[in-house]
């Protein structure tokens, strides 16, 4: 008798569950096996979309400054020129606003290559060149402030001697040798000129193709969203991306707004107060300003010693001007660029920097607090949303003067020391109170 076979679904899910972890583990093995050539592959692909990447980059960088020309001046022009018109002038107002925003991106780039990298060469040059002589002019400084203490003096002298000799064989062997290979490699690898070109040029074609259509892409990149989650998960999807993209556009435009700022201003007080080296320097503090935290004291030691070899008393002038800078940036021109604050405290602003300087260099020192503050933001409202759904109390200042929350009620119960010492204070205002209440009688009585 032929018998059939019956399937059981229980088995077959069992079954499909096996091989798909077979499956997995697997390719799992495998990746670990060619992660080299996993990794190489996704270099290719990102050196052969670079130009994209670069677009895409522009694009995000100039998108503040193409909005604000399209609703502050072109779009009220295009309303008057094109007045009864389909459209009311709103190609118009789009068109302009990429092409002035492409411009000024070519006016910067024009600006640094023609008129601050060859003085930062120059100055460089200078420095190695004089190198000598300024170390020289140290060792004659220190040897006068300790003329009275020979010990002191000669002990200094030697060492001094040692770090002379040892930076001017770094500076004379290595950084000018460096200098004069930058110009040759640049001079003779047209390749890497003509790549670099190609990129930035494709880079601009493509951020003009995205600012131009920029709704477009925005509405397709939304349609994709909510065919791919549900109306809630995408929602909330939508509301991290408007999060993490206001915090970084934020962050980052006005961190390059401040820090052009305060390079020019550390620029235009050099020149007056006659400071050696004052482009080098000027662009070193505005660099490193972009750095939080740390930034001004980065940018302020280099500039120090550079100026100290030229002369310690501008030197010092130098280090005065750029506390009262950095007090007024972190005072007024920073909060007014920034706000007021960033959404954490200053310990996490540290934990911060640290953090992304040591798994990404400089690009982690800039980028760690705005990436910190998206990560910090979305653990804070998960820990608040299930506190909620716990019936318990979900802001931190409630959780100061904890002792223990009852299981029952669900209140904070506060510790018994503070709680006596908040009853002795409740009685101790009852007392004011009564002795207020009889004195206000006896007024009354006396009347």
């Amino acid at each position: 008798m032929r018998r059939h076979f019956k399937w059981d679904k229980k088995y077959l899910y069992w079954g499909i569950t096996a091989f798909c972890v077979i499956a997995c583990s697997i390719l799992f093995f495998m990746a670990l096996n060619y992660i080299s050539d996993v990794g190489q592959g996704i270099k290719a692909i990102i050196h052969i979309l670079s130009p994209f990447v670069w677009g895409v980059v522009i694009s995000y960088l100039l998108c503040p400054l193409m909005r604000a020309l399209e609703r502050n001046v072109f779009a009220p022009l295009g309303k008057r020129i094109y007045k009864g018109k389909k459209d009311n002038g709103k190609k118009f107002a789009r068109g302009f606003s990429v092409l002035f925003s492409e411009i000024v991106l070519l006016a910067l780039m024009a600006a640094l290559v023609y008129l601050i990298l060859p003085q930062l060469y120059n100055s460089i040059e200078t420095i190695v060149l004089n190198s000598n002589t300024y170390l020289a002019n140290i060792s004659r400084w220190i040897a006068d402030m300790l003329r009275d203490y020979p010990e002191m003096e000669q002990y200094a002298k030697s060492v001094l001697d040692t770090v002379n000799s040892g930076i001017i064989t770094w500076l004379q062997e290595t950084i000018l040798p460096g200098l004069g290979n930058i110009i040759s490699s640049v001079t003779a690898g047209v390749y890497y000129i003509l790549m670099a070109i190609y990129n930035i040029v494709i880079g601009i074609i493509v951020s003009v193709y995205i600012l131009g259509n920029l709704e477009t892409f925005q509405a397709n990149s939304k349609r994709m969203l909510y065919s791919l989650f549900t109306v809630e998960n995408a929602e909330k999807i939508r509301e991290g991306v408007a999060f993490t993209d206001k915090t970084f556009m934020g962050f980052i435009n006005g961190k390059l707004l401040d820090s052009a700022i305060i390079g020019l201003i550390c620029y235009v007080v050099c020149v007056i107060l006659d400071m050696p080296y004052a482009m080098l320097v000027s662009v070193i503090v505005g660099v490193t300003n972009i750095i939080p935290f740390f930034g001004p004291f980065i940018g302020a030691i280099p500039s120090s010693i550079i100026i100290l070899m030229v002369s310690p008393v501008k030197c010092l002038i130098f280090i005065i001007f750029i506390v009262i800078l950095q007090q007024v940036d972190g005072n007024i021109i920073g909060p007014k660029i920034l706000g007021s604050s960033i959404g954490i405290n200053g310990f996490w602003v540290m934990f911060a920097i640290i953090l992304g300087a040591g798994l990404f260099g400089f690009w982690g020192m800039l980028l760690g607090v705005p990436v910190f503050v998206v990560i910090y933001t979305a653990i804070n409202a998960g820990v608040e949303k299930r506190l909620k759904e716990n019936d318990l109390p979900w802001e931190s200042e409630e959780y100061a003067e904890m002792d223990h929350i009852d299981p029952v009620t669900r209140q904070i119960i506060k510790k018994p020391a503070e709680a006596e010492s908040s009853s002795g204070r409740e009685k101790k205002s009852e007392k004011k109170a009564g002795k207020k209440s009889k004195e206000k009688k006896g007024d009354d009585t006396q009347l």
